[in-house]
């Protein structure tokens, strides 16, 4: 220790001195480290440490201000330019990066919009199945409505022909006479005082409430006055109106009703002479009457129902209105209500005008002014005349399309209210189509008249002798034999009688 004492005066400043240069030295060459080496170099080192750290210690303890930091220094200018300007991305990087497998994050972000992608696929796969299912069905509705709609529906006359009873509604006639129906209508009695009714199997002896009034009224007031022996009625319309199976286009809405022009007898008629008893024509030709049936009951008959307000019409047939208008004399105001028609040569047609409260009812237009007599009833005569045969057959010329029938009357051309008449109190009405067939015997005479004139045929011209008697040789004229001949004489010359 002595000698550490004793050798430290001299040994420290030499330690400075090699401090001093060391640091040059490390300033100079950028390294770090003892530039020599042995005991005493370790020695130095010590102290230096020993001295940096008593510096510091009392650098602390005196707040001493420490020097800044010496500058670095100053790099060359192509140094500065490289350092200045920006380095580019690299794109190696990216792509290896793009190479490199997806973190599981991300694949499992990717599996799930593979699954989302598949469930939309597999919707839209399903909702192409629901469309296409739906299209089929569609297809086979279509098919099924266009079948039905191919399949043939019960016509008007099939419907309103079965119903066997009245529609328990207010009395209303619903539409026009010859395309409509009834509603509350009333049956005729079969038998009543001054009436009998015909043709009971076809059931047509119903009416509007008013109708039936009218002709109870016309038979009881003609038999009481001595008029008339009583009515015999045909048609008058169905339970529930409508068209019917055979007969008439018209006697649809309750409104119509046929009076034969044959007097009842004065007794009831049984069922079945009322189905097999035919009216009686009151023609002879086809432009006048015969007064061997036509007199003056039926003109009084016919004049006092057209006196009524409420009838609007009588149809006739011409060569009927011509002997009317004969008969009338200066009381003529009634005879415009009685109009010239085909047919109604046996019988004559009432007609009554639309009843109140029918508001669904289509009247007809009035009739014309005057007693039809004139120029009318020769347009008619002239209708109903028998055509002349032509002089010369004319050439056959080409045959004429035939036409189809006439389309029948369905359900859905009548007013929407008579669907409500046909189905009033339950009634369920045919749904698919059946023939209809009227058995009953026509009220006309039988092989009397046409169908067209509603008169006689004209009579047949004799037949022509055939040609060989006109070419036949004439007979000579037998002799006769002189009153003073001998008998003998006269005998010999009496004819032959032929054998053949």
């Amino acid at each position: 220790m002595s000698l550490i004492r004793h050798v430290a005066p001299w040994l420290l400043p030499l330690v400075v001195l090699a401090g001093s240069a060391r640091a040059e030295d490390a300033a100079a060459t950028d390294e770090s480290g003892p530039s020599w080496h042995g005991p005493a170099g370790h020695l130095v080192e010590a102290a230096e440490k020993q001295t940096a750290a008593d510096a510091q210690n009392k650098s602390l303890d005196n707040d001493a201000v420490v020097p800044p930091a010496p500058k670095p220094a100053d790099r060359p200018a192509a140094a500065k330019e490289k350092a200045a300007t920006p380095k580019k991305p690299d794109p190696a990087p990216t792509a290896k990066k793009a190479a490199e497998p997806a973190p599981k994050a991300a694949q499992a972000a990717a599996d799930a919009k593979q699954d989302a992608a598949k469930q939309d696929a597999a919707k839209k796969d399903g909702k192409a199945d629901d469309k296409s299912a739906k299209d089929d069905k569609s297809a086979k509705d279509d098919k099924s409505a266009k079948k039905e709609a191919k399949k043939p529906l019960p016509t008007a006359k099939q419907l309103f022909g079965t119903v066997k009873s009245a529609a328990p509604l207010k009395a209303r006639a619903v539409g026009w006479y010859a395309k409509g129906c009834l509603s509350g209508a009333k049956s005729l009695a079969v038998d009543g005082p001054g009436w009998q009714v015909m043709r009971l199997s076809r059931n047509r002896n119903w009416g509007h409430p008013d109708l039936v009034a009218l002709l109870e009224r016309l038979a009881k007031e003609s038999t009481a006055a001595k008029e008339w022996s009583g009515l015999l009625v045909g048609d008058m319309s169905q339970p529930r109106g409508g068209p019917m199976a055979s007969g008439h286009a018209s006697h649809q809405v309750g409104l119509d009703a046929d009076i034969w022009l044959t007097p009842m007898p004065n007794r009831t008629l049984t069922r079945r002479e009322r189905e097999d008893m035919s009216a009686v024509s009151m023609l002879a030709n086809a432009g006048a009457v015969d007064p061997k049936v036509w007199g003056d009951g039926q003109v009084k008959l016919i004049k006092r129902a057209a006196s009524y307000s409420s009838v609007e019409r009588i149809l006739v047939h011409p060569a009927l209105k011509k002997a009317l208008c004969e008969a009338a004399g200066k009381d003529r105001h009634w005879l415009n209500k009685v109009r010239p028609y085909f047919g109604h040569f046996y019988h004559f047609h009432v007609r009554i005008g639309c009843p109140s409260g029918s508001t669904n009812c289509q009247a007809q237009p009035p009739v014309p002014d005057g007693d039809g007599c004139g120029a009318e009833l020769t347009d008619w005569l002239k209708r109903v005349a028998p055509k002349k045969p032509p002089v010369a057959a004319k050439p056959p010329g080409k045959p004429s399309k035939p036409s189809g029938p006439k389309p029948e009357i369905m359900l859905a051309d009548l007013p929407a209210d008579c669907t409500t008449v046909l189905m009033a109190g339950g009634n369920k009405p045919p749904t698919v189509p059946a023939e209809m067939v009227d058995s009953s015997k026509d009220a006309g005479p039988v092989n009397d008249l046409t169908s067209v004139t509603a008169a006689p045929a004209p009579p047949k011209p004799e037949p022509p002798k055939p040609e060989a008697q006109k070419h036949e040789p004439a007979k000579a004229e037998p002799h006769k034999p002189d009153p003073k001949a001998p008998a003998a004489a006269a005998a010999a010359t009496k004819p032959q009688a032929k054998t053949n």
